[in-house]
């Protein structure tokens, strides 16, 4: 009986190393496997997410400026998730807010007024999100924001007002009368325009701005505008005042006016034209005589605003306003050396 019970203890303890080396080989062999697996796909690096808000595709101007950010987010090798508020506040407030809930590395927008934006930068600074403006400044607490990138409108109207009074500075004793097509009201870019152009024909009292008025930024508007004041004036005056000056605050209105001159039988070389953005259009427009002066409001900011975005996202301080490198181009320039805009 004896001999049975250690028989049967013997087989059991050989059974049991058995089971026991059994299950370290397959366990061995599992590890391995996986090891193997993990060599063959490496593991991907982490890529920095942006969350941007373009207000719209309103002109070759923005879309160029869209198009460079994507450009270089993909040189950067930086995601970006896009929304095009199509000229609507309440949907740049909501991206913004799809922005925080998604946890973005960085959020930047283009605003398309000044205000109203203090709420939902604080919940992207609470969610502990840097956000950077772009092309349009606002009128928020600074502590709100990292930083702007842009350009600098004071300077642009400020250009198109020096290049006006260089051109009359001859004319000591004549009158004359402006027609200024302005953007989107309440924008930052509006008021900036405004201000720096007013701020230089001050100089010279007999410029007055008889009549101003919104075009939102658009091609069609400057032509209703401008097909209005034709008809209700017949002819190109205002409230009974021949306008001799036209400055439009971007190349889309620009455009539109001249397509109501064209159909209208206005020409447009006894107007002094001053235009912003230097689209290649408005360009054309300038070498062929139609135009006086484009000052450039330069679109191609992707590449700064990415250096921007990794220099925040790795915890760097950037710097509170960061302006564009921008030219102005008359019709006393040599049009040999112009370059192909490429929007």
């Amino acid at each position: 009986m004896e001999r049975k019970v250690k028989k049967y203890m013997f087989i059991s303890l050989v059974l049991a190393f058995l089971v026991i080396g059994f299950t370290l080989f397959m366990t061995l062999f599992k590890l391995n496997k996986v090891a193997k697996n993990q060599e063959q796909v490496p593991l991907k690096s982490e890529q920095l997410i942006l969350g941007f808000s373009q207000i719209g595709s309103e002109s070759a101007w923005r879309t160029r400026n869209t198009t460079s950010i994507f450009e270089a987010a993909a040189e950067n090798n930086i995601q970006i998730l896009f929304d095009d508020a199509q000229q609507k506040q309440e949907n740049q407030l909501k991206a913004i807010r799809s922005f925080i809930v998604y946890q973005v590395d960085v959020i930047a927008f283009v605003p398309i007024v000044e205000t109203g934006w203090d709420n939902v930068l604080q919940e992207a600074k609470d969610a502990g999100i840097p956000v950077i403006i772009v092309d349009r400044q606002i009128a928020a607490d600074p502590s709100l924001y990292a930083g702007f990138l842009g350009e600098d409108g004071f300077k642009e109207g400020k250009a198109a007002g020096e290049f006006l009074l260089n051109k009359i500075k001859n004319f000591h004793e004549k009158k004359w009368n402006v027609l200024e097509l302005s953007g989107t009201a309440n924008s930052s870019v509006v008021i900036s325009r405004a201000e720096g152009f007013r701020s230089v024909i001050a100089q010279n009292p007999n410029i007055s701005i008889i009549h101003s008025e919104d075009g939102d930024f658009l091609r069609s508007r400057g032509k209703e505008i401008m097909d209005r004041i034709l008809k209700e004036n017949k002819g190109l005056s205002y409230n009974n005042k021949p306008i001799d000056i036209i400055y439009s605050h971007n190349d889309s209105m620009t455009l539109g006016l001249l397509d109501s001159f064209a159909e209208n039988n206005i020409d447009s070389k006894k107007t002094i034209i001053i235009s912003i953005d230097a689209e290649q259009k408005s360009i054309d427009a300038l070498i062929e005589g139609k135009l006086n002066c484009v000052v450039e409001c330069n679109p191609n900011l992707g590449p700064t605003l990415m250096t921007l975005v990794k220099a925040i996202a790795e915890g760097k301080s950037i710097p509170r306003i960061t302006y564009m490198q921008e030219t102005v181009f008359t019709e006393n320039d040599d049009f040999s050396t112009y370059e192909p805009r490429g929007y």
